[in-house]
């Protein structure tokens, strides 16, 4: 049952928040303020509008589809435990998850009864993220989802990450799949827990009425709201466009420390983040724990099924040099 119910992540943990915090991947560059300063100016002391009729529509508009195909969600977790046993309901018995990706998408699948498998001609809910986590890379079911338009699966692509690819690219989002959509990464405000979902447009209006009488009343706040209201305007865009060109720079510049400590990076990021195995003979445990009392956290990649890696989210010079001097200077081998 511990397997079920416990989950990893990275931010504060019992130590409180890491004065330099690798093992997120909000967008070090923020917050941004535009999107700030609407959670803050938000009126806490009403319910939003249960049915959230006006923000529907902004998404629907910012996305190109109709706000009758957007469905809002608490967070992409929350979503996740939704959809999962929304699809376990209506008769699918099986899950097929990322081989190294987010660990609520199979612990979601395991508290609603579903198999997971790797089985293509089985039936599936099956979970794609692009850019993937905790890799950065791009997600092989993506294209196979493109050239098999009518499979019998439920897909869902994770598009937690898809605002903060470095590359210049956007990612595809195959009609088939569901898209789900948490931009307080990219906003840098991950303390703010909202998200919504895109249908596919085949998916029937009973379905989408199914999903949304299965979420607890007003499960987005009037924080949320602010935040995606703003999150579809210009200037939290243009905000955003400006911040890649800085993380990348800073990306580059933190593979650089990696590589002078001896860190093997593994290649395909596309985001601000990206992943490094560390020496065989360096006792991970340790270092992660001398890190912390330096005011330092990496995300350890074990759950992630990558055990003797790191994932790191792309942070300022002043954390890439902490990172140096106190990893170097512990010699931990």
């Amino acid at each position: 049952m511990n397997e079920i119910l416990e989950s990893v992540h990275g931010g504060p943990d019992a130590q409180g928040v890491a004065e330099h915090d690798f093992s997120t991947n909000a967008n070090a560059c923020g917050p941004c303020p535009a999107v700030l300063e609407s959670v803050q100016r938000a009126d806490a002391s009403r319910y939003p509008d249960p049915h959230y009729a006006e923000l529907r529509e902004q998404l629907g508009a910012f996305h190109g589809v109709s706000a009758e195909r957007v469905v809002m969600a608490g967070s992409a977790s929350e979503f996740m435990h939704r959809i999962s046993a929304l699809a376990a309901r209506r008769g699918v018995r099986h899950a097929r998850v990322p081989a190294h990706g987010y660990g609520d998408y199979s612990r979601a699948a395991r508290v609603w009864g579903l198999a997971l498998t790797h089985d293509l001609a089985v039936p599936a809910l099956h979970w794609a993220c692009e850019p993937s986590s905790p890799l950065g890379s791009l997600d092989v079911a993506v294209s196979q989802w493109l050239r098999q338009p009518d499979a019998a699966d439920w897909r869902v692509l994770d598009c937690a990450y898809a605002p903060l690819r470095l590359d210049g690219q956007s990612t595809i989002v195959p009609e088939t799949a569901w898209q789900l959509w948490t931009p307080n990464k990219a906003l840098a405000l991950t303390g703010v827990r909202a998200a919504y979902a895109i249908a596919p447009a085949h998916v029937p209006p009973a379905q989408l009425h199914a999903l949304r009488a299965m979420a607890a009343s007003w499960p987005v706040g009037a924080h949320g709201v602010a935040m995606l209201q703003a999150w579809t305007g210009a200037a939290a865009q243009r905000w955003l466009r400006e911040s890649l060109v800085t993380l990348n720079r800073w990306k580059s510049d933190q593979m650089l420390v990696c590589d002078a400590l001896g860190w093997h990076i593994v290649g395909g990021s596309l985001a601000n983040y990206f992943t490094a195995r560390l020496p065989a003979g360096c006792d991970m445990l340790r270092l992660l724990t001398t890190l912390r009392t330096h005011g330092i956290k990496l995300r350890d990649g074990a759950s992630f099924g990558l055990p003797q890696h790191v994932r790191l989210g792309v942070l300022p010079p002043v954390s890439q040099a902490a990172l140096k001097r106190h990893a170097m200077g512990e010699h931990i081998q």
